[in-house]
């Protein structure tokens, strides 16, 4: 027979009040995190990933933290490729919170909700999470109503994205492992670069490219050596006007966008140069410093020979 019509389970009023207790559970038993949604530059449609993407915003909202053991994964492994944390976990937020704190923000129409693939920030442990799955109907239609999402999530592994959602303790969470290019530059009167700005070099354009080649970084360190000389650390590199990759060159003139200040690069300290700015010469074929002197017995396929050197293994 049909349900009885003078009881409903969809009564706009009641699903308000679960969803306020909800909130306010969040809010009493949650964790504050930052949810930072994923920019794509240039999506690859056949391998469907974003090496480029960017992150340039990032908003405070409560979420609970439904693994109350400790996070679950396969944990910390040790393999020939070095030491890998796999932790997982499951992040709970209010439907409504997501909507007003991130999603009104959010020109996404098609599917409105919380992206795989875009990141949130625990500062409670100083880690970020990737979101893998969203979960958007458990507890499942409790008075016909679906109040949360549950947020299946990886511990992001940084690949040298660009961030800069103007959030301190996120940007500086991420310079700190970013992939950074030491340079010495020559200056005048004292103009030393500033830390966080961009500095950018004018290359000679190759067929192909436009007349306008420039290759770009951001100063995440930099040690004053004397008034007309210092040492920059450089990351998030990358080119304008190019199809193909470009590097920064010494002897050219690198000028910062926020001082307008220049400078001449004198030194680079790359992966085939030591302190001194020579090559290696340990094995002709290394390309890699740290593979090469501090991890012999790891696989290094850029070495003559990859497996290492038995008798240091061994």
């Amino acid at each position: 027979m049909p349900r009885n019509v003078y009881f409903s389970q969809a009564v706009k009023s009641e699903q308000n009040l679960y969803e306020d207790l909800i909130i306010e559970s969040l809010q009493i038993y949650g964790q504050d995190v930052y949810y930072i949604p994923r920019t794509l530059v240039n999506r690859d449609d056949i391998l469907n990933e974003d090496p480029a993407s960017k992150f340039d915003d990032a908003y405070l909202l409560e979420m609970y933290i439904e693994n109350n053991e400790g996070f679950e994964g396969s944990g910390d492994l040790y393999s020939k490729f070095g030491l890998e944390i796999r932790d997982e976990a499951t992040f709970i937020v209010s439907r409504r919170r997501w909507e007003t704190r991130v999603g009104v923000f959010d020109d996404n129409t098609i599917d409105p909700r919380p992206q795989e693939g875009d990141l949130i920030f625990l500062p409670m442990t100083n880690s970020f999470f990737e979101i893998s799955f969203v979960e958007d109907d458990q507890p499942f239609y409790q008075l016909s109503n679906l109040p949360v999402y549950k947020l299946t999530c990886n511990l992001f592994e940084y690949n040298d994205e660009d961030f800069d959602t103007g959030i301190t303790v996120v940007d500086d969470a991420t310079a700190k492992v970013a992939y950074q290019l030491p340079m010495d530059v020559t200056i005048t009167g004292g103009n030393h670069f500033e830390v966080g700005e961009i500095v950018e070099q004018v290359l000679v354009a190759a067929v192909g490219d436009t007349p306008a080649v420039k290759v770009f970084g951001e100063v995440q360190q930099r040690t004053k050596t004397s008034d007309i000389s210092s040492k920059i650390f450089v990351s998030n590199i990358g080119a304008s006007g190019t199809t193909s990759a470009k590097d920064f060159t010494v002897g050219g003139t690198i000028t910062g966008r926020t001082s307008e200040y220049t400078g001449t690069i004198a030194t680079i300290y790359s992966d085939l140069t030591d302190t001194t700015g020579q090559a290696w010469a340990t094995d002709e074929a290394a390309q890699n410093i740290d593979f090469e002197l501090d991890a012999d017995g790891f696989i290094d396929f850029s070495e003559s020979n990859p497996f290492g050197d038995p008798s240091e293994t061994y």
